[in-house]
């Protein structure tokens, strides 16, 4: 395969892992949007230690540059959005506007364009955006991920030892449909070969809107949890440390809370919207058992000792930043109205975060990093 040319932009935690992966198949040369961490990461590269891709002192992709506009001077094959989705501070079009209007659109053709992001409806701004342009049906790989990796300074990356994506394509206004056509098949196995070849593990689907649904599950109670209670899952099954132990958060002896039966109630909600969204009970759709696996997979993973990785949403607002409240938690209640669904818990942890954000955009919580 020619190496091609590949626009990534946000080079925060996951943007720098998955450049690195770009970069190292040898098929992609990255050129990275490093926005607020600019300077530094220009001046210094970025220190990533990874448990499964190792440790890189002053790593750098083929090319770092401050803005869209300047990364706007070439044609690219694909364009990889790792920025939270955040529409009520900027929309996805406003970001990308250098390359969604004259003089680019007029010189180049439209790229692929790969949202590596969390949330639901992240897509429809963006494809009404390139729509416009009269270019043909815009072409948007959408995507669920699944990493452990925080930005500790602003340019220090820790990284566990696992990364995986699902990629799928986005079609307009249609998420029942379940069979790729040969084009769709032609683009998700090009740039799927791109992640798998640089190292990470990579799904395709033919219908991509069920998987982010399912991911949303996990946001939507365990995110929100962390959020509001300020503590990671651990706090909710960790067992106290034994003698020569030392770690914390953990589920102290003196109050035991149970969260579960909330956690699996908040869960269910999201069944009862799936199914009334279309998706069916089996391991193609929306699997009933998913409520439970959810919660298992979650309790093993942070009874662990040796995990310290926070959630985004919880490292965000610590340290004052933006949260993803509208994509998955609004979205989520705004289909359920429009579905005529009742998910009153999920619309309690929605105007409770809805909070947090507006403290948030109101200045009254300053970033950390």
């Amino acid at each position: 395969m020619p190496t091609k040319d590949v626009l990534l932009v946000g080079l925060g935690a996951v943007g720098t892992i998955y450049a690195y992966i770009l970069q190292s198949s040898k098929l992609a040369r990255v050129t990275a949007i490093a926005r607020s961490n600019y300077d530094v990461v220009n001046a210094k590269g970025i220190n990533i230690r990874s448990k499964k891709y190792g440790t890189h002192e002053s790593w750098k992709p083929y090319r770092v540059v401050s803005s869209v506009a300047e990364a706007a001077d070439r044609p690219y094959s694909y364009v990889v959005l790792t920025t939270k989705a955040i529409p009520e501070v900027i929309k996805t079009p406003r970001v990308l506007e250098p390359l969604l209007s004259s003089p680019y659109s007029d010189n180049h053709p439209q790229p692929t364009y790969v949202l590596l992001q969390n949330g639901l409806g992240v897509e429809r701004d963006l494809y009404n955006s390139a729509k416009a342009l009269n270019q043909g049906e815009p072409k948007i790989i959408s995507t669920v991920v699944w990493i452990a990796t925080n930005l500790v300074e602003k340019n220090v990356v820790d990284h566990n030892n696992f990364d995986r994506v699902t990629i799928g394509m986005y079609r307009h206004g249609d998420h029942l449909t379940t069979t790729n056509s040969p084009e769709e098949d032609a683009i998700l196995t090009d740039f799927g070969t791109m992640i798998e070849t640089g190292g990470s593990e990579v799904m395709i689907v033919p219908e991509i809107q069920r998987k982010k649904f399912a991911k949303t599950f996990w946001n939507v109670a365990f995110s929100s949890f962390s959020t509001l209670t300020g503590s990671s899952p651990t706090g909710m099954f960790r067992p106290p440390p034994k003698e020569g132990q030392s770690y914390s958060p953990y589920v102290a002896p003196q109050t035991a809370p149970e969260p579960i039966p909330v956690l699996r109630a908040i869960l269910q909600e999201m069944i009862t919207l799936g199914r009334a969204l279309g998706y069916p009970d089996n391991e193609d759709g929306l699997p009933s058992s998913l409520i439970d696996s959810t919660i298992l997979r979650t309790a093993e993973l942070h009874r662990d000792p040796a995990h310290t990785t926070l959630p985004s949403m919880l490292l965000d607002a610590q340290n004052g930043l933006p949260i993803e409240v509208e994509v998955i938690l609004g979205e989520v209640v705004r289909m359920a109205k429009e579905m005529g669904v009742d998910v009153p818990r999920i619309e309690t942890l929605y105007a409770l975060l809805a909070i947090i954000q507006n403290q948030t955009l109101g200045g009254f919580r300053q970033p950390k990093i």
